[in-house]
């Protein structure tokens, strides 16, 4: 495995500006949050969900993408993590909106 820029400096101690660094979380999150629930905007439950499946598909193969990119792990064991991680949001969603 490399060892790139990002991880030398991290496993220096550095980790950037806190402040950058909330804004970036704050804002992808919000991002994340609103590309998944615009498309409830459509009259039609069926249509409006089939699009939020995609969407929160591609955001799954973005954070994906990210983690190979950025944090050198291999992309399918970061699709593995990132999918397992989504199934088990998705599992709590409907376990909470159930009463």
């Amino acid at each position: 495995m490399r060892n790139g820029k990002a991880q030398k400096l991290v496993a220096a101690g550095y980790r950037g500006k806190r402040l950058l660094r909330g804004v970036v979380c704050g804002l992808m999150t919000t991002a994340g949050g609103i590309g998944h629930r615009l498309p409830y905007l459509i009259p039609d439950f069926r249509t409006a969900t089939a699009i939020a499946v995609v969407i929160v598909a591609i955001e799954l193969l973005v954070i994906s993408w990210i983690r190979k990119r950025f944090m050198d792990t291999p992309f399918l064991r970061a699709a593995f993590q990132v999918t397992v991680g989504g199934v088990l949001v998705f599992l709590v969603g409907i376990w909470i909106g159930n009463p």
